[in-house]
């Protein structure tokens, strides 16, 4: 396979990434073949993933309204992915421009495309690191230039956790996070599951398109997902399938047909800084 000229040397492109494959649903042009024919066969297990994902980025953007009308004005999107249209910056920026945005990812396409994207933007970085090493990315020095640890941060792990297998133990590793985080820090959470939708066959072959990706997907009931809230104390409607978290209004398609997981907001105990 010819590598374009944005692709960074050192990765295979015989693997597809699930980030890409993300950007693939979304419309997104920084993709490999590869990452194509295996959405293509995800979306012939799981028909309606592309408008899953639009009301993945729906609810993205309503959290980030929500968390700005908190006053929370800073963000640490961990599993950011291929910039596309409506990343965190733009939609925090369209409404207080001083808000301050860190972005982290592990995929090294995802990662160089976002350094060219963020050029010149002040207030916005991008950290190359794992979920999985919390220590990288908050003594990255883009988050100690960036993020005042002191004041609320809305840490957002929008279609993550799905792909950070139980045996990594993400709980920890997300305990861990919130640690660092002042009170009234905000965990904005999406996980897909087939609990929240029409599929009863627990998303096997959804799983085993994934099987062959960068990372495995990961299915969890609501209990499961719940769980990842233990540290944080949920704001209203609680944790709901996707297109019920705060709508701005009638759903666009049947709910049955983009219900493809859960999310909700929780907010870290105690007072603000």
């Amino acid at each position: 396979m010819e590598r374009p000229a944005w692709a960074p040397h050192g990765i295979d492109l015989t693997v597809p990434s699930v980030s890409r494959m993300y950007d693939y649903y979304l419309g997104g042009s920084h993709n490999f073949e590869v990452d194509r024919e295996a959405a293509r066969r995800a979306i012939q297990a799981w028909p309606g993933l592309p408008k899953i994902m639009q009301t993945n980025r729906a609810f993205m953007r309503r959290a980030i309204r929500f968390a700005l009308q908190e006053g929370v004005t800073q963000f640490l999107d961990i599993g950011s992915g291929i910039p596309t249209f409506g990343n965190v910056h733009e939609v925090a920026h369209a409404l207080e421009r001083q808000a301050r945005v860190v972005y982290v990812d592990n995929d090294p396409v995802a990662v160089a495309h976002s350094r060219a994207v963020l050029q010149g933007e002040r207030r916005v970085g991008i950290v190359s690191a794992d979920f999985r090493s919390p220590q990288d990315i908050m003594e990255s020095s883009e988050v100690e230039n960036l993020l005042d640890l002191r004041q609320p941060v809305a840490l957002m792990l929008v279609a993550l956790l799905h792909f950070v297998e139980d045996r990594d133990e993400p709980g920890r590793y997300l305990a861990e996070l919130a640690r660092h985080l002042a009170p009234g820090s905000l965990l904005v959470l999406s996980h897909g599951s087939p609990e929240a939708g029409p599929r009863r066959d627990g998303g096997a072959g959804l799983k085993e398109v994934y099987s062959t990706a960068n990372a495995p997907l990961v299915i969890r009931t609501k209990e499961q997902i719940q769980r990842f809230f233990e540290d944080f104390e949920m704001v209203e409607p609680g944790l709901v399938p996707v297109p019920r978290w705060r709508p701005d209004g009638p759903p666009e398609y049947e709910e049955s047909t983009v219900s493809g997981g859960f999310a909700g907001i929780g907010r870290k105990a105690g007072s603000a800084a």
